[in-house]
């Protein structure tokens, strides 16, 4: 492709430093990299790092003025999904109107907008989902998700993707929060009796998959929405247990629980997964199997000892 200036917003989390590990390399991506915070990456040079808020629409305008952007991948989000219930002003300001923001300038630069979206906006009675099914969130987090779709979807400006994902896992630097794997792999270590809920289904992502995921929207320019997750739909509780089996852990300390029991503050859907059809014949996706995912986690682990 020629030189073409990719922005990444929330660079500091899981997907955004995969999406800068897999972008820095290539020499005809000028890559500006986007958090909230300081950049916690520091393994990787060769990227122009900015601070932004993507909340303060004058900070959105600035850089897209300054650096007036090809393609945008907008992984910044508050995907807390209980913390969006306590705090649904910051999620909506975080999750929708910075989307707004974002659409506004993208449309100013022609800049091809690609948006991270969720398994969450579905309800999760007849999952796995494929990009047609209609979406029916039952959270607040996934409220505010499907509104940010509906920005996209309802504006004049069509050149935007949406790619969903389903629960991400992998190994960064300086990770400000954990993830599935890496907690059942601590916790099994420790031999803390952990409680996993056996009702509710998903498909694990590798970050690294996301990250090539999005690339290839991008290197293809396509357009609309795309589902991007592993390839094997599991409990929780089968997760935790093949986590226990790849590290040779012992599964004793693992009980078996209902959500109900949870008493968690935003309901979740019981059984999503994706249907890959799509992102696999349109773009060439193709994700690891759940063990390979575990495996390439492992060697990075291995790596950072």
């Amino acid at each position: 492709m020629n030189m073409k200036t990719v922005l990444i917003t929330g660079s500091n989390g899981l997907l955004g430093q995969k999406l800068v590990q897999q972008l820095h390399a290539n020499p005809s991506c000028n890559l500006i990299a986007t958090s909230k915070g300081a950049n916690r990456i520091s393994s990787i040079a060769g990227f122009v790092y900015e601070q932004l808020d993507i909340t303060d629409a004058d900070q959105v305008k600035n850089i897209f003025t300054k650096h007036q952007p090809d393609i945008l991948i907008n992984t910044a989000a508050m995907t807390n999904v209980d913390d969006c219930e306590g705090d649904k002003k910051g999620c909506w300001e975080m999750n929708v109107n910075a989307v707004e923001y974002l659409l506004a300038e993208s449309e100013k630069y022609d800049t091809h907008l690609i948006h991270l979206s969720t398994d969450f906006v579905f309800n999760g009675e007849n999952g796995p989902y494929s990009e047609s099914d209609t979406p029916d969130p039952l959270s607040y987090y996934g409220e505010s998700k499907f509104a940010s779709e509906k920005v996209l979807q309802n504006s004049e400006y069509k050149n935007w993707a949406i790619a969903r994902t389903i629960i991400v896992y992998g190994l960064v630097e300086q990770m400000s929060r954990s993830n599935i794997v890496l907690w059942a792999k601590g916790a099994l270590e420790k031999g803390d009796p952990i409680n996993v809920v056996d009702d509710q289904y998903r498909s694990p992502t590798l970050a690294a998959d996301l990250a090539k995921g999005c690339i290839l929207i991008a290197d293809k320019q396509a357009k609309g929405i795309y589902h991007l997750s592993g390839k094997d739909v599991m409990s929780i509780l089968e997760l935790v247990n093949r986590v226990a089996d790849f590290f040779n852990l012992d599964k004793s300390s693992i009980s078996a629980i209902k959500s109900i029991t949870l008493n968690q503050a935003a309901k979740r859907p019981p059984k999503t997964g994706f249907v890959l059809d799509k992102a696999i014949n349109e773009l060439g996706y193709n994700p690891v199997s759940f063990e390979e995912g575990l495996a390439i986690v492992s060697q990075e682990l291995e790596l950072v000892k």
